[in-house]
């Protein structure tokens, strides 16, 4: 982005201090570094190693775990406390991973650093955000972030967005010797600022806290199991307080056996295993995503990726290059093409905001023309047009025909439309007979001269567009420019529904109304960045989850309401700030392979979740179940322990490695619970009737459990091959090893002393096999009136989403 000569005459005029004109000299940088006055940045709020401990050691899984621990040993059984050694290997798994995430952050946050332009003893160089100094001057240019609290010096035309700052999204003019919060940005115009505020005293530290904060923001999955924890935690109580007196008071044995049979109840309950998984899940997503050049600056943003449904992309910087090239200037009616080319020339040279389109207007008119200029109006995306005026040549304009011809539009249409429908875009020269542009068009454009300009496709775009299409996410161009120029590109870049667009100019401005038409279109022409903003809102009130790209400060309105923004690292430091994703290399290439990361992450946490919930309503069913029969419990901890090793916690760390694709649907919650709570009251059912059986023949206790264990076992391990489902290779070989581990701990002699097991007879077997095989069909069955019960109970189905 180019500004201002620092040596004109201009500026010399206005400034009587050399400080401000040439800026500070390194000795003066040197002095205010001396005595503090550096806009250092906060650290930001990631946590730190001991908080990293604190929540991963100290937490009310890892408390309650202990406790129950405790009480075994004192019970004389430390084997079966073996449960908690499980829980501190996770939470060390859980810092490691954590701190490998957090590193990854910091070198990619540095790479994405804010920089700024400022004067040094009279030469402009750039500097990053945490060198910049007390009274630095710093150089404001269209689209760039105020990263410190400033007094403007200079003003060409400045217009600030501070909407970050306010709420209020109408641009503000600034003048010399107003202020510029850091938060800000500039929209239009440029010139020169001079730092006042530092450090922590500045908007900009706030924004990089909120930024660059580390922290697991709410998601539907870390919701849906917060909602099972605090279910669980009232459960918890009643169902022990009961499984303790029933095991002490009604079935007569010692506190010790009560005790390790109270404990292995309440353990059994606890999911603690999904909840790191789903914490590990989102950590291993931002290291991954690192591979991809993506700054993850909101946890929850590859899960909210995952899920998209409708991709809004913004055509120049995603699908084009954002370069364009100066195809022809083709002149209207009488006027002299020498006269054209001067107006155009000096216009492209004198407006402030030196835009793509601009450049590829200088690329051709180099030089100069030596015109006096009386005023100008810099082009701003909500006017769609900008002009200045000339000494001895009048008032010019340069913007969208639309716009500028207005209603004579018609006469005009049929060429502008047919470059249009080539993908050019064109832009309209005209003079108006006015002695100030300032307050807007009064009079009646003259036309002189059509320009033509054409995108350039970026290489990428195709394939991106094919895979988005292929994976079920409809695409939405969202453009300032005409509608028909925008479906040209959309058409050569081989988007479908190229040919579904509409001018925004003639889009209902009511959010309701729009959400009626807004599924009508593939294709929005001439959108303002606020409708940019209603546009995502429509498609949101329509139940779709959409993510937003852009690069441009009109983004960034739409970023922020998006479910998932994502920043081009070359685009505005406005867009990077309000994005939950930036791409570090602007590689448009990297969205797809990011999306599947993120789909492969949050898909087969689902489907191991399955596991660990089966569990957890396996446990709390036969608590009461046991509580009211005013049996002994029959499964110890360490027994648990075996089947939570085996069937659940080894294989859910390989599955949820695997590949898996698709989208990411909602309603995570109902459909865990429709499978879970089916596989969950099979396992307590034919528990409940081996342990039974065998106890009722006549079998000792150890004996009863050691049935029982192995038809819990051999039911949870058919849920196993469940979630294994499509089997591969992989798949295969994880089963049957777990299959021959389990078998292993029941017909060894060490096995069965670890696990407090005998051996089992071969009518057992036959018996564990019976039930083990009855259960698939079984668990079917439960599982479609499951999900009867809940279609034709919305209310319920409704409360549980």
């Amino acid at each position: 982005m180019e500004c201002i000569n620092i040596k004109t005459n201009k500026i010399r005029d206005t400034f009587n201090i050399k400080e401000e004109i040439y800026g500070l000299t390194d000795k003066d940088v040197e002095i205010r570094i001396s005595r503090g006055q550096v806009n250092k940045i906060p650290t930001p709020p990631s946590r730190t190693l001991g908080q990293m401990i604190r929540a991963n050691f100290f937490n009310v899984f890892n408390s309650l775990n202990l406790i129950l621990a405790t009480i075994v040993i004192l019970a004389g059984s430390p084997k079966n406390a073996i449960f908690a050694g499980i829980i501190v290997v996770n939470s060390i798994m859980g810092v490691a991973q954590e701190l490998n995430a957090r590193k990854t952050l910091e070198k990619l946050s540095v790479l994405s650093m804010a920089h700024a332009k400022v004067l040094r003893s009279g030469k402009e160089i750039e500097v990053s955000i945490e060198e910049l100094v007390i009274d630095d001057v710093v150089c404001l240019c269209c689209g760039n972030q105020i990263l410190a609290d400033c007094k403007v010096l200079y003003a060409d035309e400045l217009e600030v967005d501070e909407s970050m700052l306010t709420g209020e999204s109408d641009p503000v003019y600034k003048k010399e010797g107003q202020e510029i919060l850091s938060g800000s940005f500039i929209i239009t115009g440029e010139g020169y600022a001079k730092v006042n505020k530092v450090g922590s005293n500045t908007y900009s530290s706030k924004l990089a806290d909120e930024a660059r904060e580390f922290k697991a923001v709410n998601s539907e999955l870390q919701n849906s199991i917060s909602k099972i924890i605090k279910l669980l935690l009232i459960l918890i109580v009643p169902l022990g307080g009961a499984l303790t007196a029933t095991q002490i008071l009604l079935v007569h044995s010692g506190w010790r056996d009560a005790a390790i049979g109270t404990v292995s109840g309440i353990v059994g309950m606890i999911p603690e295993g999904l909840v790191l998984l789903t914490s590990a899940t989102f950590i291993v997503s931002v290291v991954r995503l690192a591979k991809y050049d993506t700054l993850v600056q909101q946890l929850s943003a590859t899960e909210v990726l995952a899920r998209v449904d409708v991709l809004c992309v913004d055509k120049t910087g995603t699908i084009t290059e954002g370069t364009f090239n100066l195809d022809e200037v083709v002149v209207l009616g009488c006027r002299d093409k020498k006269e054209i080319d001067l107006v155009l020339g000096t216009l492209v040279h004198n407006l402030p905001s030196k835009n793509p389109t601009q450049k590829a207007i200088l690329e051709k008119y180099e030089d100069n023309p030596d015109i006096t200029i009386i005023e100008k109006v810099p082009f701003s995306s909500k006017r769609k047009w900008g002009g200045i005026i000339m000494k001895g040549y009048g008032a010019w304009v340069m913007g969208a025909p639309e716009v500028l011809l207005g209603d004579r539009y018609k006469e005009f249409s049929e060429i502008i439309e047919k470059d249009a429908a080539e993908g050019k875009r064109v832009l309209l020269l005209g003079k108006v007979n006015q002695l100030s542009l300032k307050e807007g068009l009064t009079e009646t454009i003259q036309e002189a001269a059509l320009i033509l300009i054409e995108d350039v496709i970026r290489k990428d775009a195709p394939k991106v567009l094919k895979y988005f299409k292929e994976e079920g996410v409809h695409l939405k161009v969202i453009s300032g420019d005409n509608p028909v120029t925008v479906s040209a590109v959309a058409r050569r870049a081989g988007m479908e529904g190229y040919d579904r667009y509409v001018d925004a100019r003639t889009l209902p401005k009511d959010i309701k109304e729009l959400k009626d038409v807004v599924d009508n279109y593939t294709v929005f022409g001439r959108v303002t960045p606020h409708q940019k903003r209603d546009i995502i809102k429509a498609l949101q009130s329509k139940g779709h989850t959409v993510a937003m790209t852009g690069d441009g400060v009109n983004d960034v309105l739409a970023l922020k309401e998006a479910d998932c923004g994502i920043a081009m690292a070359n685009g505005s430091e406005a867009t990077k700030a309000v994005a939950q994703l930036v791409l570090l290399k602007s590689n448009f290439e990297a969205l797809p392979k990011i999306v599947a990361e993120g789909r492969k992450q949050i898909n087969n946490l689902e489907r191991v979740a399955e596991l660990f919930l089966s569990k957890t309503v396996f446990f709390v069913g036969l608590s009461l179940v046991f509580s009211i029969m005013l049996l002994p419990y029959p499964i110890l901890p360490i027994q648990a322990a075996l089947v939570g090793s085996c069937a659940i916690g080894i294989p859910s760390f390989f599955l949820a490695l695997e590949p898996s694709t698709g989208r990411v649907r909602s309603g995570f919650l109902k459909r865990i619970l429709t499978v879970s709570i089916p596989n969950g009251i099979i396992m307590v059912g034919f528990t409940t009737v081996a342990f039974v059986t065998t106890h009722l023949a006549g079998a000792s206790l150890r004996h009863c459990r050691s049935v029982a264990l192995l038809v819990f076992l051999g039911v949870s391990l058919v849920v196993l091959i469940r979630v294994a489902f499509p089997i591969t290779r992989f798949k295969l070989f994880l089963v049957v090893a777990m299959i021959a581990c389990s078998v292993l701990c029941f017909t060894t002699p060490i096995g069965r002393m670890v696990f407090s097991l005998t051996r089992i007879s071969f009518k057992e077997w036959i018996l564990v096999a019976a039930f083990t095989a009855a259960s698939w069909p079984m668990i079917t069955i439960c599982v479609r009136l499951i999900r009867k019960f809940f279609k034709r109970n919305n209310k319920i189905s409704r409360y549980i989403a």
